[in-house]
């Protein structure tokens, strides 16, 4: 780790404005909340709530978060300079700022000479009024005001004594830090630093950093920024936000205390950083994080058989960082890229009670390599993995065992929403023992009716297994030339309302692959949680 820096950068969060921005996400005003409390425990110095002169749910944020208490982070209300050729005191958006009641601001005004006489339709020199007049207005009523500089950057390429020159109005209207904004996200992080340098020697106001991520520079370019003297820098969890994204904040965090030894957050805050980054995904109703820096589930995990032989020995030799300092976990997986260190890894991390030789392991290595040869797929299927392990064992007795069944589909005349009405029914055979069970099950589809069946069978014997229930189901074409003759994959996701498993079938019948993970989600949960009655 670097060795401390007494430069002071503050964390401005802008996930709940900027971060919605994100096509597919849509935050209600509960969610705002909740993120907002996430995002004080994780020690960021400014939350920017939203705009509450835009929508009602906005309106309603700043209203309730009036009852927050936040133990680290100040609540900041975002809007724009006043319009054009209207007083600021009549500007009802500029009312609503105050109404929000927030210590900050965060103004947004234009810098780029285009915007303002193509995009606002006015002169250069209203615009700058524009700027003054909100930002003094703003300050003798008692608010600390930021000044986001819209596409500063583009601004500065197109009329360099104009950007700045709205940088020096805004400075001496009372702006407290001017935020220069990479709005359009293409300006290359050398870029971001030689002309932050060059303002910061035209101005002493405090200067900030905005990134966008479509030159997909966003993190680089925020860190070249301080690196230059930013003192404020503004991102989003997950680098969520409009078209490519903002800066990834949370990036950002771990890169400046892990890299550059800039305490912007406390050593316990930073190994929360993989529960904000995943806890904000779920709230946002987005996939989790998997190849994202630092957080995702990817960022840690081994696939090669020399990487996760090199890991075993000596941690850092494919880590950059010891994962738990940012609250996340090594993984090591298994595949056909796997070497007989993987398979040893891996049992030892699953917490089987069981060891294996390292014979045992190479014999294990190539079941899997000619298993994921037929379209198997163990990364996603840890649960198969381990049966497969378990089913190498002399010992291991499984707590059931197919013996055959019989699937009908049946088309009937009677119309639905969807077209004519389809019944599945399926009859199972399986043996407990020395006892066969004969059941049968009917459902909307085979595998639901094989579902049924099956556990029909189960429960006589294993009445525990009510608390089971298949949560999702995927299917995968696996050799796309073959048509409707192809390999398909069907991976199940299963829980039991604590843990959750998933595990993998393949073969040339869907109903087949299907059986495959299901049987072995409910025979590896029975292996778990239930002494075996066979």
């Amino acid at each position: 780790m670097a060795g401390r820096i007494m430069q002071q950068v503050d964390l401005y969060d802008t996930t709940l404005r900027d971060g919605t921005q994100y096509e597919g996400i849509s935050l209600s005003v509960e969610d705002k909340l909740a993120i907002t409390g996430k995002l004080d425990q994780l020690g960021v110095q400014f939350i920017e709530g939203g705009w509450p002169g835009s929508n009602p749910k906005d309106a309603e944020f700043f209203e309730r978060a009036k009852q927050l208490r936040l133990t680290h982070a100040t609540l900041a209300a975002f809007g724009s300079t006043r319009r054009a050729n209207v007083a600021v005191e009549d500007d009802s958006q500029v009312r609503t700022l105050l109404e929000a009641e927030t210590p900050v601001v965060t103004l947004v005004g234009k810098s780029w000479d285009l915007h303002v006489t193509h995009i606002l339709e006015t002169s250069l020199e209203e615009n700058l009024a524009m700027i003054a007049d909100t930002i003094s207005y703003l300050v003798a009523r008692g608010r600390r005001v930021f000044f986001d500089a819209e596409h500063f950057f583009d601004g500065y390429a197109s009329n360099r004594d104009y950007a700045v020159q709205c940088v020096k109005v805004a400075a001496d209207a009372g702006a407290e830090c001017v935020i220069l904004c990479d709005t359009n996200g293409g300006v290359l992080p050398n870029e971001v630093a030689g002309i932050l340098t060059q303002v910061s020697q035209e101005s002493d106001v405090r200067l900030g950093i905005h990134t966008h991520n479509d030159a997909d520079t966003a993190v680089a370019g925020a860190l070249a920024a301080i690196d230059a003297g930013a003192a404020q820098v503004q991102g989003t969890v997950n680098g969520y936000g409009e078209r490519c994204g903002n800066a990834n904040l949370l990036s950002i965090i771990a890169n400046l205390k892990l890299k550059r030894g800039i305490d912007c957050v406390s050593d316990a805050q930073l190994e929360i950083l993989t529960d904000v980054g995943r806890y904000v995904a779920e709230v946002a109703n987005m996939p989790p994080p998997t190849s994202q820096p630092y957080v995702g589930t990817s960022a840690f995990t081994h696939k090669g058989g020399l990487h996760a032989a090199a890991v075993a020995k000596v941690e850092h030799s494919y880590q950059h960082i010891p994962p738990g300092t940012v609250g996340n976990d090594k993984r090591v997986l298994v595949s056909e890229l796997s070497g007989r260190s993987n398979i040893l890894t891996k049992v030892r991390e699953m917490d089987m009670g069981v060891t294996i030789t390292s014979a045992q392991a190479t014999e294990l290595l190539q079941i899997v390599k000619n298993q994921e040869a037929l379209g198997f797929h163990y990364e996603g299927a840890e649960a198969s993995f381990e049966l497969l392990v378990r089913r190498t064992l002399p010992e291991y007795v499984p707590p059931f065992e197919l013996v055959d069944f019989t699937a009908v589909i049946e088309s009937r005349p009677e119309a639905t929403a969807t077209g004519r009405g389809i019944s599945s029914r399926v009859m199972v055979k399986v043996s407990i023992g020395d006892e066969v069970m004969h059941t049968a099950g009917e459902g909307r589809g085979p595998v639901n009716a094989l579902d049924g069946a099956l556990r029909k069978a189960l429960l006589g014997v294993y009445a525990e297994l009510e608390a089971v229930r298949l949560d999702d189901y995927k299917v995968r074409v696996v050799d796309r030339g073959a048509g409707t003759g192809a390999v398909v994959r069907v991976l199940i996701e299963s829980t039991d309302g604590q843990t959750t498993w998933s595990t993998v079938g393949c073969s040339e019948n869907i109903i087949e692959a299907s059986w495959e993970a299901l049987s072995d989600s409910l025979e590896w949960w029975l292996t778990r949680n239930v002494e075996s009655r066979a």
